[in-house]
Protein backbone atom coordinates (compact mmCIF):
# COMPACT_ATOMS: atom_id res chain seq x y z
CA UNK A 1 0.00 0.00 0.00
CA UNK A 2 1.04 3.72 -0.76
CA UNK A 3 0.00 6.78 0.28
CA UNK A 4 0.34 8.62 -3.30
CA UNK A 5 -3.14 10.33 -2.39
CA UNK A 6 -3.78 9.63 -6.04
CA UNK A 7 -7.11 11.74 -6.78
CA UNK A 8 -10.30 10.88 -8.42
CA UNK A 9 -12.97 12.79 -9.97
CA UNK A 10 -15.72 14.65 -8.43
CA UNK A 11 -17.89 17.26 -8.76
CA UNK A 12 -17.74 20.85 -7.93
CA UNK A 13 -20.43 22.11 -5.84
CA UNK A 14 -20.35 26.07 -5.50
CA UNK A 15 -21.09 27.68 -2.10
CA UNK A 16 -22.98 30.37 -2.00
CA UNK A 17 -19.69 33.13 -0.47
CA UNK A 18 -19.75 36.57 -1.49
CA UNK A 19 -16.82 37.35 -2.93
CA UNK A 20 -14.15 39.59 -1.17
CA UNK A 21 -12.19 40.66 -3.91
CA UNK A 22 -13.82 43.57 -5.68
CA UNK A 23 -13.39 44.49 -9.33
CA UNK A 24 -10.68 47.68 -8.93
CA UNK A 25 -8.91 48.73 -6.05
CA UNK A 26 -10.98 51.28 -3.43
CA UNK A 27 -8.47 53.35 -2.71
CA UNK A 28 -7.43 54.44 -6.22
CA UNK A 29 -5.20 57.99 -6.89
CA UNK A 30 -6.36 61.30 -7.90
CA UNK A 31 -6.91 61.34 -11.28
CA UNK A 32 -4.63 63.69 -11.81
CA UNK A 33 -2.21 62.38 -10.37
CA UNK A 34 -2.00 59.28 -12.91
CA UNK A 35 -0.43 59.42 -16.06
CA UNK A 36 -1.83 59.07 -19.77
CA UNK A 37 -2.93 55.34 -20.34
CA UNK A 38 -0.90 53.63 -23.11
CA UNK A 39 -2.40 54.26 -26.58
CA UNK A 40 -4.11 51.12 -27.22
CA UNK A 41 -3.82 51.58 -31.11
CA UNK A 42 -1.69 49.12 -33.49
CA UNK A 43 0.60 46.78 -31.58
CA UNK A 44 -0.57 46.85 -28.31
CA UNK A 45 2.16 43.80 -26.73
CA UNK A 46 4.72 45.62 -28.33
CA UNK A 47 3.74 49.30 -26.84
CA UNK A 48 3.47 47.68 -23.24
CA UNK A 49 6.60 45.70 -23.61
CA UNK A 50 8.16 48.88 -24.79
CA UNK A 51 7.03 50.80 -22.22
CA UNK A 52 7.91 48.36 -19.72
CA UNK A 53 11.62 48.19 -20.90
CA UNK A 54 11.92 52.31 -21.20
CA UNK A 55 10.66 52.31 -17.54
CA UNK A 56 12.34 54.46 -14.74
CA UNK A 57 12.00 53.51 -11.28
CA UNK A 58 9.18 55.26 -9.63
CA UNK A 59 7.22 55.17 -12.82
CA UNK A 60 3.38 54.40 -13.10
CA UNK A 61 2.56 52.40 -16.21
CA UNK A 62 -1.36 52.69 -17.05
CA UNK A 63 -3.02 50.17 -18.98
CA UNK A 64 -5.83 51.36 -20.62
CA UNK A 65 -9.47 50.06 -20.49
CA UNK A 66 -10.40 47.00 -22.92
CA UNK A 67 -9.42 43.56 -23.83
CA UNK A 68 -6.00 43.43 -26.02
CA UNK A 69 -4.92 40.12 -27.50
CA UNK A 70 -1.35 39.22 -27.35
CA UNK A 71 0.82 37.04 -28.84
CA UNK A 72 4.45 37.48 -26.82
CA UNK A 73 4.63 36.98 -23.14
CA UNK A 74 5.92 40.02 -21.42
CA UNK A 75 8.76 41.21 -18.68
CA UNK A 76 9.94 44.04 -16.41
CA UNK A 77 13.13 44.34 -14.71
CA UNK A 78 13.63 47.65 -13.40
CA UNK A 79 13.24 48.52 -9.94
CA UNK A 80 10.20 50.93 -8.78
CA UNK A 81 7.43 50.74 -11.48
CA UNK A 82 3.69 50.58 -11.09
CA UNK A 83 1.87 48.39 -13.86
CA UNK A 84 -1.82 49.67 -13.55
CA UNK A 85 -4.95 49.25 -15.16
CA UNK A 86 -8.37 50.48 -15.28
CA UNK A 87 -9.80 47.97 -12.93
CA UNK A 88 -10.11 43.67 -12.74
CA UNK A 89 -12.90 43.57 -15.66
CA UNK A 90 -11.92 46.97 -17.04
CA UNK A 91 -8.32 45.94 -18.40
CA UNK A 92 -7.51 42.52 -19.74
CA UNK A 93 -4.85 40.98 -21.14
CA UNK A 94 -5.53 37.99 -23.32
CA UNK A 95 -3.02 35.34 -24.04
CA UNK A 96 -5.11 32.85 -25.86
CA UNK A 97 -2.95 33.33 -28.90
CA UNK A 98 0.29 33.34 -27.06
CA UNK A 99 3.46 32.36 -29.02
CA UNK A 100 5.25 29.62 -26.91
CA UNK A 101 4.41 28.65 -23.31
CA UNK A 102 5.93 30.86 -21.18
CA UNK A 103 4.50 33.33 -18.51
CA UNK A 104 1.87 36.31 -19.32
CA UNK A 105 4.48 38.46 -17.18
CA UNK A 106 7.55 38.01 -15.59
CA UNK A 107 8.87 40.39 -12.94
CA UNK A 108 12.76 40.00 -12.09
CA UNK A 109 12.70 43.41 -10.11
CA UNK A 110 12.21 44.98 -6.53
CA UNK A 111 9.60 47.31 -5.34
CA UNK A 112 7.38 46.23 -7.82
CA UNK A 113 3.23 46.91 -7.71
CA UNK A 114 0.76 45.07 -10.15
CA UNK A 115 -2.77 46.19 -9.68
CA UNK A 116 -5.95 46.75 -11.26
CA UNK A 117 -5.63 44.30 -14.71
CA UNK A 118 -6.93 40.67 -15.57
CA UNK A 119 -4.56 38.41 -17.42
CA UNK A 120 -6.31 35.23 -19.09
CA UNK A 121 -5.48 31.84 -21.01
CA UNK A 122 -1.80 32.28 -20.90
CA UNK A 123 0.41 29.08 -22.05
CA UNK A 124 2.02 28.30 -18.81
CA UNK A 125 2.18 30.81 -15.43
CA UNK A 126 -0.19 33.94 -15.32
CA UNK A 127 2.10 36.17 -13.84
CA UNK A 128 5.15 35.27 -12.05
CA UNK A 129 8.00 36.90 -10.18
CA UNK A 130 11.60 35.83 -9.04
CA UNK A 131 13.71 37.86 -6.69
CA UNK A 132 11.75 40.73 -6.83
CA UNK A 133 11.25 41.66 -3.08
CA UNK A 134 9.16 43.83 -2.23
CA UNK A 135 6.48 43.45 -4.83
CA UNK A 136 2.84 43.56 -4.81
CA UNK A 137 -0.14 41.57 -6.40
CA UNK A 138 -3.27 44.01 -6.11
CA UNK A 139 -6.40 43.68 -7.40
CA UNK A 140 -5.98 41.27 -9.95
CA UNK A 141 -7.54 37.78 -11.98
CA UNK A 142 -5.58 35.34 -13.36
CA UNK A 143 -8.51 32.97 -15.16
CA UNK A 144 -8.41 30.22 -17.65
CA UNK A 145 -11.31 30.46 -19.34
CA UNK A 146 -12.24 26.95 -20.13
CA UNK A 147 -12.19 26.03 -16.88
CA UNK A 148 -10.42 23.06 -14.88
CA UNK A 149 -7.98 21.47 -17.83
CA UNK A 150 -4.57 19.85 -17.42
CA UNK A 151 -3.08 22.22 -20.55
CA UNK A 152 -3.78 25.45 -18.33
CA UNK A 153 -0.90 27.04 -16.95
CA UNK A 154 0.13 25.81 -13.32
CA UNK A 155 0.34 28.92 -11.46
CA UNK A 156 -1.99 31.76 -11.49
CA UNK A 157 -0.21 34.29 -9.35
CA UNK A 158 3.76 32.92 -8.72
CA UNK A 159 6.01 35.01 -6.65
CA UNK A 160 8.92 32.95 -5.88
CA UNK A 161 12.60 33.75 -4.12
CA UNK A 162 11.75 36.69 -2.71
CA UNK A 163 11.25 38.62 0.51
CA UNK A 164 8.08 40.72 1.70
CA UNK A 165 5.47 39.19 -0.59
CA UNK A 166 1.93 40.88 -0.51
CA UNK A 167 -0.74 39.15 -2.16
CA UNK A 168 -4.02 40.77 -1.94
CA UNK A 169 -7.51 41.30 -3.38
CA UNK A 170 -6.47 38.88 -5.89
CA UNK A 171 -8.69 35.99 -8.29
CA UNK A 172 -7.30 33.42 -9.76
CA UNK A 173 -9.38 30.38 -11.63
CA UNK A 174 -8.36 26.96 -13.23
CA UNK A 175 -5.04 26.88 -12.41
CA UNK A 176 -3.52 23.49 -13.43
CA UNK A 177 -1.07 23.30 -10.07
CA UNK A 178 -1.73 26.21 -7.91
CA UNK A 179 -3.82 29.63 -7.70
CA UNK A 180 -1.88 31.60 -5.38
CA UNK A 181 1.69 30.15 -5.11
CA UNK A 182 4.48 31.51 -2.72
CA UNK A 183 7.93 29.73 -3.17
CA UNK A 184 11.05 29.55 -1.01
CA UNK A 185 10.37 33.40 -0.11
CA UNK A 186 10.14 34.83 3.39
CA UNK A 187 8.08 37.54 5.25
CA UNK A 188 4.69 36.65 3.09
CA UNK A 189 0.92 37.85 3.43
CA UNK A 190 -1.81 36.63 0.97
CA UNK A 191 -5.30 37.49 1.93
CA UNK A 192 -8.83 38.49 0.87
CA UNK A 193 -8.81 36.88 -2.35
CA UNK A 194 -10.50 34.35 -3.81
CA UNK A 195 -9.22 31.42 -5.62
CA UNK A 196 -11.46 28.74 -7.31
CA UNK A 197 -11.46 25.60 -9.60
CA UNK A 198 -7.64 25.18 -10.03
CA UNK A 199 -5.75 22.12 -8.40
CA UNK A 200 -4.67 24.01 -4.90
CA UNK A 201 -6.10 27.09 -4.19
CA UNK A 202 -3.25 28.32 -2.43
CA UNK A 203 -0.07 27.28 -1.99
CA UNK A 204 2.71 28.04 0.91
CA UNK A 205 5.91 25.48 -0.24
CA UNK A 206 9.48 26.11 1.18
CA UNK A 207 8.76 29.61 2.81
CA UNK A 208 8.97 31.28 5.76
CA UNK A 209 6.85 33.39 8.16
CA UNK A 210 3.78 33.64 6.30
CA UNK A 211 0.00 34.99 7.10
CA UNK A 212 -3.01 33.51 4.87
CA UNK A 213 -6.39 35.30 5.91
CA UNK A 214 -9.20 36.28 4.60
CA UNK A 215 -9.51 34.40 1.91
CA UNK A 216 -12.06 32.62 -0.16
CA UNK A 217 -11.08 29.13 -0.97
CA UNK A 218 -13.55 27.19 -2.97
CA UNK A 219 -13.88 24.47 -5.55
CA UNK A 220 -10.48 23.84 -6.15
CA UNK A 221 -9.14 20.01 -5.16
CA UNK A 222 -7.50 21.10 -2.15
CA UNK A 223 -8.22 24.47 -0.73
CA UNK A 224 -5.04 25.40 0.98
CA UNK A 225 -1.55 23.89 0.98
CA UNK A 226 1.33 24.27 3.40
CA UNK A 227 4.01 22.36 1.91
CA UNK A 228 7.89 21.68 2.41
CA UNK A 229 9.64 19.66 -0.35
CA UNK A 230 13.07 18.21 -0.55
CA UNK A 231 16.17 19.08 -2.92
CA UNK A 232 15.45 23.05 -3.47
CA UNK A 233 17.65 25.75 -3.22
CA UNK A 234 15.82 26.81 0.06
CA UNK A 235 14.51 24.25 2.36
CA UNK A 236 12.83 24.26 6.01
CA UNK A 237 9.74 25.98 5.47
CA UNK A 238 8.34 26.91 8.61
CA UNK A 239 5.82 29.57 10.72
CA UNK A 240 2.60 29.78 8.71
CA UNK A 241 -0.22 31.52 10.23
CA UNK A 242 -3.94 30.35 8.24
CA UNK A 243 -6.62 31.89 9.81
CA UNK A 244 -9.81 33.64 9.09
CA UNK A 245 -10.27 31.70 5.61
CA UNK A 246 -13.51 30.38 4.24
CA UNK A 247 -12.51 26.66 2.78
CA UNK A 248 -15.52 24.92 1.04
CA UNK A 249 -16.46 22.55 -1.24
CA UNK A 250 -13.39 22.01 -2.75
CA UNK A 251 -14.06 19.07 -4.28
CA UNK A 252 -13.34 19.57 -7.81
CA UNK A 253 -11.21 16.70 -9.62
CA UNK A 254 -7.56 16.38 -9.59
CA UNK A 255 -6.31 17.87 -13.30
CA UNK A 256 -2.50 18.14 -12.46
CA UNK A 257 -0.85 16.51 -15.34
CA UNK A 258 0.81 13.59 -14.20
CA UNK A 259 4.21 13.57 -12.35
CA UNK A 260 3.25 17.59 -10.31
CA UNK A 261 3.78 16.78 -7.10
CA UNK A 262 -0.06 18.53 -6.33
CA UNK A 263 -0.92 15.23 -8.56
CA UNK A 264 -1.01 13.39 -5.40
CA UNK A 265 -3.76 16.02 -3.50
CA UNK A 266 -6.99 14.21 -2.88
CA UNK A 267 -10.15 15.92 -4.43
CA UNK A 268 -12.13 17.11 -1.18
CA UNK A 269 -9.09 18.18 1.02
CA UNK A 270 -9.52 21.72 2.34
CA UNK A 271 -6.01 22.75 4.17
CA UNK A 272 -2.77 20.00 4.05
CA UNK A 273 0.13 20.63 5.50
CA UNK A 274 3.33 18.07 4.32
CA UNK A 275 6.52 18.38 5.75
CA UNK A 276 6.07 21.83 7.62
CA UNK A 277 6.68 23.49 10.90
CA UNK A 278 5.08 25.54 13.21
CA UNK A 279 1.83 25.98 11.03
CA UNK A 280 -1.52 27.36 13.27
CA UNK A 281 -4.66 26.74 11.83
CA UNK A 282 -7.57 28.53 13.57
CA UNK A 283 -10.46 30.90 13.47
CA UNK A 284 -11.47 29.52 9.69
CA UNK A 285 -14.66 27.78 8.69
CA UNK A 286 -14.53 24.90 6.78
CA UNK A 287 -17.62 23.20 5.13
CA UNK A 288 -18.24 20.81 2.02
CA UNK A 289 -14.73 19.28 1.54
CA UNK A 290 -15.27 15.69 0.83
CA UNK A 291 -11.98 13.86 1.56
CA UNK A 292 -11.19 15.52 4.61
CA UNK A 293 -11.02 19.39 5.98
CA UNK A 294 -7.43 18.65 7.34
CA UNK A 295 -4.81 16.30 6.37
CA UNK A 296 -1.76 16.69 8.25
CA UNK A 297 1.20 14.15 6.08
CA UNK A 298 4.38 13.65 5.73
CA UNK A 299 6.42 13.52 2.44
CA UNK A 300 6.12 9.85 1.22
CA UNK A 301 9.03 9.87 -1.81
CA UNK A 302 12.31 8.62 -1.30
CA UNK A 303 14.97 11.69 -1.16
CA UNK A 304 18.90 12.52 -0.71
CA UNK A 305 18.87 16.00 0.87
CA UNK A 306 20.51 16.21 4.14
CA UNK A 307 18.85 19.41 5.18
CA UNK A 308 15.66 18.32 4.79
CA UNK A 309 12.87 17.01 7.30
CA UNK A 310 9.99 15.16 6.01
CA UNK A 311 7.40 15.41 9.26
CA UNK A 312 5.42 17.81 10.18
CA UNK A 313 6.19 19.42 13.20
CA UNK A 314 4.68 22.04 15.68
CA UNK A 315 1.05 22.53 14.40
CA UNK A 316 -1.71 23.85 16.13
CA UNK A 317 -5.36 23.50 15.34
CA UNK A 318 -8.00 25.66 17.21
CA UNK A 319 -10.63 26.96 17.18
CA UNK A 320 -12.03 26.29 13.62
CA UNK A 321 -15.62 25.83 12.53
CA UNK A 322 -15.97 22.54 10.81
CA UNK A 323 -19.20 21.58 8.76
CA UNK A 324 -20.01 18.65 6.70
CA UNK A 325 -17.15 16.76 5.09
CA UNK A 326 -15.18 13.43 4.67
CA UNK A 327 -18.44 11.76 3.42
CA UNK A 328 -17.15 10.64 -0.25
CA UNK A 329 -13.62 10.31 0.92
CA UNK A 330 -11.68 10.25 -2.37
CA UNK A 331 -7.83 8.66 -3.88
CA UNK A 332 -5.95 6.97 -1.41
CA UNK A 333 -7.54 8.14 1.11
CA UNK A 334 -10.72 5.77 -0.16
CA UNK A 335 -9.39 2.34 0.86
CA UNK A 336 -8.17 3.56 4.19
CA UNK A 337 -11.54 5.20 5.21
CA UNK A 338 -13.53 1.99 4.21
CA UNK A 339 -11.63 0.08 6.87
CA UNK A 340 -12.55 2.76 8.70
CA UNK A 341 -16.36 2.60 8.08
CA UNK A 342 -16.05 4.56 4.82
CA UNK A 343 -16.05 8.15 5.82
CA UNK A 344 -13.20 10.11 7.86
CA UNK A 345 -13.63 12.58 10.92
CA UNK A 346 -12.41 16.50 10.28
CA UNK A 347 -8.96 16.31 10.79
CA UNK A 348 -7.04 13.02 9.88
CA UNK A 349 -2.89 12.20 10.51
CA UNK A 350 -1.26 10.16 8.48
CA UNK A 351 0.91 9.03 11.86
CA UNK A 352 3.66 9.28 10.24
CA UNK A 353 6.86 9.36 12.91
CA UNK A 354 9.71 8.45 11.53
CA UNK A 355 11.49 7.86 7.78
CA UNK A 356 13.08 5.24 6.91
CA UNK A 357 15.62 3.39 9.59
CA UNK A 358 15.65 7.25 11.62
CA UNK A 359 14.88 7.62 14.79
CA UNK A 360 10.98 8.37 15.92
CA UNK A 361 10.19 12.08 16.35
CA UNK A 362 7.95 14.02 18.31
CA UNK A 363 5.75 15.50 16.06
CA UNK A 364 4.09 17.46 18.79
CA UNK A 365 0.91 17.67 16.62
CA UNK A 366 -1.71 19.97 19.23
CA UNK A 367 -5.54 19.86 18.31
CA UNK A 368 -7.13 22.04 20.45
CA UNK A 369 -10.68 21.49 19.13
CA UNK A 370 -13.77 20.76 21.24
CA UNK A 371 -14.13 17.16 21.53
CA UNK A 372 -16.95 16.73 19.03
CA UNK A 373 -14.78 17.88 16.48
CA UNK A 374 -13.50 14.28 15.07
CA UNK A 375 -10.06 13.14 14.59
CA UNK A 376 -8.13 9.85 13.10
CA UNK A 377 -4.56 8.95 13.35
CA UNK A 378 -3.60 6.56 9.77
CA UNK A 379 -0.91 5.01 12.69
CA UNK A 380 1.13 4.14 9.83
CA UNK A 381 4.20 4.82 11.74
CA UNK A 382 7.00 4.86 9.36
CA UNK A 383 7.35 5.74 5.26
CA UNK A 384 8.43 3.34 3.49
CA UNK A 385 5.01 1.99 5.26
CA UNK A 386 4.51 -1.20 6.21
CA UNK A 387 0.86 -2.22 6.41
CA UNK A 388 1.41 -4.92 9.70
CA UNK A 389 1.98 -1.77 11.59
CA UNK A 390 -0.87 0.34 10.85
CA UNK A 391 -2.48 1.01 14.12
CA UNK A 392 -5.72 3.52 13.23
CA UNK A 393 -6.44 5.91 16.26
CA UNK A 394 -8.78 8.44 17.16
CA UNK A 395 -6.72 9.69 20.13
CA UNK A 396 -5.10 12.53 19.92
CA UNK A 397 -1.34 12.94 20.38
CA UNK A 398 -0.28 14.50 23.57
CA UNK A 399 1.40 18.13 22.79
CA UNK A 400 2.99 21.17 23.86
CA UNK A 401 1.06 23.82 21.57
CA UNK A 402 3.98 25.57 19.95
CA UNK A 403 4.12 29.56 20.27
CA UNK A 404 2.29 30.96 17.21
CA UNK A 405 4.11 33.41 15.42
CA UNK A 406 4.47 36.78 15.09
CA UNK A 407 1.55 38.62 12.95
CA UNK A 408 3.64 39.56 9.56
CA UNK A 409 4.57 43.10 9.31
CA UNK A 410 5.61 44.28 5.46
CA UNK A 411 7.20 47.72 5.24
CA UNK A 412 5.62 48.24 2.01
CA UNK A 413 1.64 47.24 1.99
CA UNK A 414 -0.10 50.87 2.55
CA UNK A 415 1.58 52.08 -0.86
Amino acid sequence: MTIRLLALGGAAILLTLAACSPATSDKPAAINELPAPLSAEGDFGATLQAALIAAKPGETIMLPEGTFQLADGLSLDIDGVTLRGAGQEKTILDFTGQEGAGEGLLVTSDDVTLMDFAVRNTKGDGIKSKGADQIIYRYLTVEWTGGPDENNGAYGVYPVESKNVLVENVTVRAASDAGIYVGQSDNIIVRNSVVEYNVAGIEIENSMNADVYGNIARNNTGGILVFDLPDLPVTGGNSTRIFDNEIGSNNTRNFAPAGNIVASVPSGTGVIVMANQNVHVFDNKFDDNRSAHVLIMSYSLPFTDERYNPLPRDLVLRDNFYGAGGNDPQGDLAPLAAALGGTLPAIVWDGVARWGEGAAQDVNLAVLEGPEVGFISFGLGKYPIDPATMAPSPERPQATPAAEPAAIVLPHADR
